[in-house]
């Protein structure tokens, strides 16, 4: 067969992943088969492909590849999500470039721009991810905002209101004063932030001195409505119910007792602002204070503040301070570090803030969603990630839905004129339920709530709605494929969208939505910095595939991606992932190149390979299947790699190759062959272009509509542990005899090597053919030599081979360093196993491993004592 020197990875990329679509290989319907079902966590409509998404995406192809092969009618779901607040924000700077502002438009003007924007932009990711190789149904494509998606996300608002569970209040939210939006406690981060602590002395208004209150937001100071002392506390039990004046506005608040205040922070006094702290609105109300609002939607002071009107609240922060000093209301200021909330999407100091929002209660929910996991219905792996989830659920609160932004879900409630309101699934039917409460009610009266719905609110019914299982709920697509099996997501997200669909399944469907879900880690750089855009050490995963092929890619991700943890990221990665591509396609060239010859019957050296190599692929097979089972899919992947690279490649190829010139009798070649066949079955899902491309070159691509993505998947039950065993000494043995040959420049091929081991007789007679081919020598033999030798061991057998005399003095010194290192090796043995502590808590296996090493370190010295003796001699 005439095959090209070099794998070209971008032109058979592109060449089977057309075919595999023209084929229809992805999509899925119903059948009698048993479904194997993933949902894609959708991206982001704005989004382009990162690393994240290249690890997340390749671990997700694995599983449903190898799924394919085991005979499952797998469906892997793509989409995408609407993104409210990222997708809005980037409409928003287009029409801004474009001199267009948001305000000067009708909510139809900005939709349509909207739409438009999406059709064009959006789901850019979704064809960089078929570059990857992403074998999704690509023919169920959904989208958050499609029409059933819609009306699915409307009727469970819909549902859960009827239900109670749904309502609406003035509460204190976190909010965006970028995007101008409420956002929900998860969406909220934590960063630690060098601050200050200002010291602020407030006066009593009888003049009999001033309290000192320590604060790290002075601007607020124009907002206060009263302090707050412990009523425990004995420094301040004298002032409570006194007044001091607030600084600059002269306002007069009361001094107040409440226990919440700790008497150890700052100095034991808190200014209570109702308007902009959670935890002054929950004193206020309890003490029924005043709430002054002085901040606008964006953050800047309004004319409540009375001073610095119009400015930032960064800015004012700075210029209030001149102001209390120049007043004499500065006591003193220090360095502080805190932790300061930031909106998850943009990126800015939230603001809390009182506002009119809806909240969806979630306790009832939660429950039954927490006991799942507690009862092993639900599986995470790493389970380490069972504590935050318990965590989070035990201590939920009511979920803010409503978002102040126009792209979404529109909220489905209609206020009538009265200030009254009806919940419904669209306009005529809110016209219905309104005549009913006012008769004289018109169509036209009636005005749908502004606002939409958190995006999460939307994408926690993922997996029932991409099979329209809300709309239809008894549809077959959804009696089928629901519930789905895995889920490959981040742990970022667990509580935004995991424990959320978790809800949504055990309520809508009384089912759980998936069985097992994969956390992965955070993709880093080498250096362990997480990657991102303002850094420059996220590479353009594109870039990398034109470079290195998808497949090189995907091997580089999954070297580096160990269960649960995080991945550092290098590229050299994928260049190994690429030259691992290059490594089987030579070793396809090499057994392409072979002449057959069907009257040959195999050599002894090539029935012992084979049989060698069938149970060291059984011994892989079951520890790449025992992997998968324990979603350990990086360690299955380095035993296919070392499978291929070290056993079939380094050793069973060269074992069985036959001599220049020379044909290979047909059955060993034909076993090479379906050897090969199942490697790159094994090797499919991980690198499913190079695979697919042998598989056909294999056959002589006698069958181009096949393909291997349908094959079955190998499984096999036992392995022959002591043939491995066997041929891993005589490995072992080759490769010291070849080491020693190296050191004394040892090229003649009439080469006599000799072992004193009797022990090892049968095993040497059996594979010395083999030894002989392996090693350029002409004998091994059981004996001691008559010249000057150099000693060495493998395990406990000494072998000998002549060297010369000026050598000998080296080998004695190698020998005492050998001997030195096992000597402090086995001290350290001994020391854990006279450990009492360690004996009696470590596991049985443990101590018998350590007894193993104690007796073979022992073995060892003995043999290099003995091959010291005759150098001393």
């Amino acid at each position: 067969m005439d095959l090209a020197q070099h794998y070209t990875a971008n032109e058979v990329e592109s060449k089977w992943f057309k075919k595999w679509l023209e084929n229809k290989y992805f999509h899925s319907e119903p059948n009698d088969k048993k479904p194997y079902t993933i949902v894609i966590p959708p991206p982001n409509v704005t989004g382009i492909l990162h690393m994240g998404h290249v690890l997340n995406n390749t671990l997700q192809d694995i599983l449903i590849r190898r799924a394919r092969m085991q005979g499952y009618n797998a469906c892997w779901v793509p989409g995408t999500d609407h993104a409210s607040i990222a997708t809005e924000a980037r409409i928003v700077a287009k029409l801004r470039d474009e001199g267009i502002d948001k305000h000067s438009l009708t909510r139809e003007e900005f939709m349509k721009y909207a739409w438009e924007w999406k059709e064009k932009h959006g789901g850019i990711i979704l064809e960089q991810l078929k570059k990857l190789g992403a074998s999704c149904d690509w023919d169920r494509t959904t989208f958050t905002m499609d029409e059933n998606y819609y009306k699915s996300v409307i009727h469970v608002f819909v549902d859960l209101y009827n239900k109670g569970l749904i309502y609406r209040s003035h509460r204190m939210v976190n909010w965006d004063p970028q995007a101008l939006t409420a956002l929900s406690d998860e969406e909220v981060i934590y960063k630690k932030t060098n601050s200050k602590l200002y010291y602020v002395k407030y006066y009593l208004t009888d003049n009999s001195g001033y309290v000192v209150i320590a604060t790290t937001r002075p601007e607020t100071i124009l907002a206060d409505t009263a302090v707050a002392v412990n009523p425990n506390d004995d420094r301040y039990k004298h002032l409570i119910g006194k007044k001091v004046f607030v600084p600059l506005v002269k306002r007069e608040i009361s001094i107040i007792a409440d226990e919440y205040v700790d008497p150890e922070f700052g100095t034991g006094c808190l200014k209570v602002t109702p308007a902009h702290d959670l935890n002054d609105y929950e004193i206020g109300k309890k003490h029924n204070l005043e709430i002054i609002d002085i901040f606008t939607p964006d953050a800047h002071l309004n004319e409540k503040a009375k001073f610095l009107v119009g400015q930032d609240r960064l800015e004012a922060r700075k210029n209030i301070i001149n102001l209390l000093d120049q007043e004499g209301n500065i006591e003193k200021i220090e360095d502080y570090e805190n932790n300061v909330a930031y909106s998850e999407r943009t990126d800015v100091p939230i603001e809390p803030r009182l506002s009119l929002q809806w909240f969806l209660k979630v306790k009832e929910l939660s429950q039954p969603a927490l006991q799942v996991v507690l009862d092993g219905k639900i599986k995470f792996y790493p389970d380490k990630v069972i504590n935050t989830y318990i965590h989070w659920m035990e201590n939920i609160k009511d979920w803010c839905i409503s978002r102040q932004l126009w792209w979404g879900h529109r909220i489905p409630v209609w206020y009538l004129p009265n200030g009254d309101f009806v919940v419904a699934h669209d306009d005529d039917e809110a016209f219905a339920l309104a005549q009913a409460k006012n008769p004289n009610t018109q169509k036209n009266d009636l005005k749908q709530d502004e606002d939409v719905l958190d995006t999460w609110f939307s994408s926690w019914l993922w997996p029932i709605a991409v099979f329209n299982g809300i709309i239809e709920p008894d549809n077959k697509d959804i009696n089928y494929y629901y519930p789905t099996n895995d889920l490959v997501t981040a742990p970022e997200i667990l509580f935004f969208w995991v424990a959320r669909m978790i809800m949504a399944g055990l309520e809508y469907r009384k089912q759980v939505p998936f069985y097992n879900v994969y956390f992965t880690g955070i993709v880093r750089d080498k250096s362990g910095r997480k990657m991102s855009k303002s850094l420059g050490n996220s590479p353009d995963p594109i870039d990398l595939i034109n470079k290195y092929g998808a497949d090189g890619v995907r091997m580089g991700m999954l070297f580096a991606s160990p269960l649960g943890n995080d991945l550092l990221f290098d590229e050299s990665l994928c260049e190994q992932g690429r030259n691992f591509s290059n490594k089987i396609w030579n070793a396809l060239r090499l057994v392409k190149m072979w002449q057959i010859d069907n009257s040959k019957t195999p050599t002894t050296i090539n029935n012992q390979s084979i049989i060698w190599f069938r149970e060291q692929l059984n011994a892989s097979i079951i520890e790449i299947n025992k992997n998968f089972a324990e979603y350990r899919i990086s360690d299955a992947l380095k035993t296919i790699y070392k499978t291929i690279w070290d056993y079939f490649c380094s050793w069973y190829l060269e074992l069985i190759k036959p001599p220049y010139g020379q044909a290979i009798d047909s059955f060993t070649y034909y076993k090479t062959i379906d050897f090969f066949k199942t490697l790159m079955q094994l090797l499919h899902p991980f690198m499913p272009f190079i695979t697919e491309e042998i598989w056909h070159l294999l056959d002589n691509n006698e069958n181009e509509n096949d393909t291997i993505m349908f094959t079955n998947w190998p499984v096999v039950d036992n392995y022959d542990e002591n043939i491995i065993d066997e041929i891993n000494f005589i490995f072992e043995l080759i490769s010291t005899i070849r080491s020693l040959k190296t050191q004394y420049n040892l090229s003649n091929n009439d080469l006599e090597i000799y072992y004193n081991n009797s022990e090892f007789k049968d095993i040497i007679d059996k594979y010395s053919e083999l030894i002989k081919k392996m090693t350029q020598i002409q004998s091994i033999t059981n004996k001691v030599p008559q010249m000057n030798t150099a000693e060495t061991l493998v395990r406990t057998l000494t072998i000998s081979i002549p060297i010369p005399e000026t050598n000998l003095e080296e080998e004695k010194e190698k020998i005492i360093k050998e001997l030195e290192y096992y000597k402090g090796f086995l001290n350290n043995v001994n020391k854990k196993l006279e450990n009492e502590n360690f004996v009696n808590k470590a596991p049985a296996s443990v101590i018998e491993n350590e007894k193993k090493k104690q007796q073979d370190a022992l073995k060892k010295i003995e043999s290099l004592e003995e091959l010291l003796k005759k150098y001393n001699n």
